[in-house]
């Protein structure tokens, strides 16, 4: 199995801030959890135990401010500090509490994953870890953008990787194109979805290079099914 997933939680009153965020981070390969007031969110952060929080300022039973303060006494879990709340001393004051990170209000979700992301590098080495997935004697490495297999190994363009490295965290399940587009070209992508049926019969042809039984099947009338177990 590949190893747990990094885990996020945005705490914002806005439903659509919260889907709009969970959204791009599930594509990132992120789990989230949403909480819309500040007390269900710092009791989720004691729940759940998440690796990063995504804390609005201005929310309801529970100021963001004191919700940092608190997550602060306990522990150096990053905070991105996402408000419409874009004064200086507002910046100052967040960072100067302990967020690692402060995005104004409205943002580009985009931006958000890089800040994301880099935040996570510099508090979470090791999370980079978690984009290997081994499939029986098949190994896809997504931080080098490599398949191996019997001493075997090979670059995959980044497509083919980004797709078969999909594939390959979701074993036996059935994916529709439009689903497969989604997830690795993005909600944005406006393309043929018969690009998909183009690469996965080249990510085929490279898998069948190296003998392994693990297999993309074509589900008529449906999409794909990656067949295999994870290890």
């Amino acid at each position: 199995m590949p190893v747990k997933k990094i885990r996020l939680l945005v705490i914002d009153d806005d439903p659509n801030v919260c889907e709009i965020v969970g959204l791009y981070a599930e594509k990132s390969g992120y789990d989230v959890i949403a909480a819309h007031d500040g007390m269900d969110g710092l009791v989720r952060y004691y729940d759940e135990k998440p690796d990063l929080v995504v804390l609005d300022l201005m929310l309801p039973e529970m100021d963001g401010w004191s919700v940092c303060r608190e997550i602060r006494k306990t522990g150096r879990t990053p905070v991105i500090m996402l408000t419409g709340k874009a004064e200086s001393y507002d910046k100052i004051k967040g960072l100067e509490l302990g967020a690692d990170d402060y995005l104004a209000k409205p943002f580009e979700p985009r931006e958000l994953m890089a800040r994301i992301r880099a935040v996570l590098r510099r508090t979470l080495p090791q999370a980079g870890e978690e984009e290997v997935v081994r499939l029986g004697d098949l190994v896809v490495d997504k931080n080098q953008y490599a398949v191996s297999c019997g001493g075997h190994s090979m670059t995959l363009p980044p497509k083919e990787m980004e797709l078969l490295y999909y594939l390959a965290c979701h074993p036996n399940r059935v994916f529709t194109r439009i689903q497969l587009l989604d997830q690795v070209w993005g909600p944005d992508y406006e393309g043929d979805p018969r690009t998909i049926d183009v690469h996965i019969k080249r990510i085929r042809e490279k898998l069948r290079e190296f003998g392994t039984a693990w297999s993309i099947v074509t589900i008529r009338g449906v999409g794909y099914k990656p067949e295999g177990d994870a290890s």
